[in-house]
């Protein structure tokens, strides 16, 4: 079954939450299928403030399990602090126009991640800034092993070459240390020495294991191995009719199995514990799903339904316009591109595009590929030589 009951929560305080958060969704899957019409922006706003809080629970996950995994780089700081200061700024324009319980709401969400942030930031900074570039390979070395352990076809050649690397790092140290341009130990590298040790006995394992799962965790394997799947499709092809609330069926799966972790490891049907292999590929797919999540939420603006029509021509349009441009070919040849680029562009009224009396959601994105076709237009326009 696609969805599930809803887990019963923990607190009975959180009971009415849960049933308000049933009932948006609900009332957001009746609007998906009613095909009869385009959805209406009135008609998804009252639900709106409803998604926001979604947006920021995921954003207190992802740091849960950075936090967690014990790794992270200073990369995965910097997105999630951009998208909470947009958030902030959100909120204080949104000040007069929602209720105070809303707002308080937000702001005590976007003040819990902040403060997760702040402790995950701290333990990069105790790290002298010397070792920061090996610091990041050896997060990239972890992750790729990861990818490698969960591949269709298990590749011993790519991990060996990773443990190469790390062979270069550890051939840096002397006696034990990384040691500065001075001749001095490093400051902070007792975290970036345990990481570098994590990252040789996972390899290890890996090879070991070959990507072959515990059978008894092979059904949530299969299942989180079709979500990441999934969405890191999405992630590729830039799925524009892709709804917020299709991505929150894919977080609500995820949610189920992480919540359904006992003292943070994955038991089998028994009761008994993962083995460290299966505890780490089961994890690495959660978090790497998380990730793809909350990548496709920031990415940008949705284009609504009313819009795909125009937003997928106009892909088409910039494709070909590329094309003519890489090959050095004539613009005589892009004339009918022109037109419909032209054809387009009329279809606005006052920079806007107009479904009935809508304004549809995805105006920016449409916009930008608009202005973005005309720029190519003009560029080769630049380069025909003058006669």
């Amino acid at each position: 079954m696609d969805s599930p009951a809803a887990p019963v929560p923990f607190d009975p305080q959180e009971q009415p939450i849960l049933e308000r958060l049933l009932r948006t969704r609900d009332a957001l899957l009746l609007l998906k299928q009613d095909k009869s019409s385009y959805i209406k922006s009135r008609d998804v706003l009252p639900l709106y403030e409803e998604v926001i809080s979604e947006v920021e629970k995921l954003n207190a996950r992802l740091l849960d399990h950075l936090e967690e995994a014990g790794f992270y780089s200073s990369k995965d700081l910097s997105s999630i602090t951009k998208t909470l200061n947009n958030m902030k700024e959100t909120v204080e324009r949104g000040r007069d126009a929602y209720s105070p319980a809303l707002m308080t709401l937000l702001e005590s969400r976007l003040e819990q991640c902040q403060l997760k942030l702040n402790k995950l930031r701290s333990g990069l900074e105790a790290m002298n800034p010397e070792l920061a570039p090996i610091h990041e390979t050896l997060v990239s070395v972890l992750r790729s092993t990861a990818a490698a352990n969960t591949r269709s076809k298990f590749s011993a050649t790519e991990v060996i070459n990773l443990r190469k690397q790390l062979t270069k790092i550890q051939d840096t140290m002397k006696d034990g240390n990384f040691i500065g341009a001075d001749g001095k130990p490093l400051e902070g590298q007792e975290g970036v020495k345990q990481l570098l040790d994590r990252c040789w006995r996972w390899t290890e394992i890996v090879l070991e294991r070959e990507g072959k799962i515990d059978e008894r965790f092979r059904d949530q394997y299969e299942r989180l191995l079709d979500i990441r799947n999934q969405l890191d499709r999405l992630s590729v092809t830039q799925a524009w009719s892709l709804r917020e609330t299709d991505l929150f069926g894919y977080q609500r799966k995820l949610d189920r199995i992480d919540e359904a972790r006992v003292d943070g490891n994955f038991v089998d049907a028994e009761g008994q514990l993962a083995d460290i292999h299966a505890q780490r590929t089961l994890l690495y797919l959660i978090r790497r799903s998380y990730a793809y999540i909350y990548a496709l939420l920031i990415s940008s603006e949705p284009v609504s339904e009313a819009l795909l029509p125009v937003y997928n021509q106009l892909q088409t349009l910039r494709r070909c316009l590329l094309e003519v441009k890489e090959s050095g070919a004539s613009l005589q040849g892009t004339e009918v591109d022109i037109v419909q680029l032209n054809s387009i562009d009329n279809m606005r009224v006052d920079g806007k595009f107009y479904m009935g009396n809508d304004i549809p959601e995805g105006q920016g994105s449409v916009n930008a590929l608009l202005a973005e076709c005309y720029d190519i237009v003009w560029e080769l326009r630049a380069a025909v030589p003058d006669d």
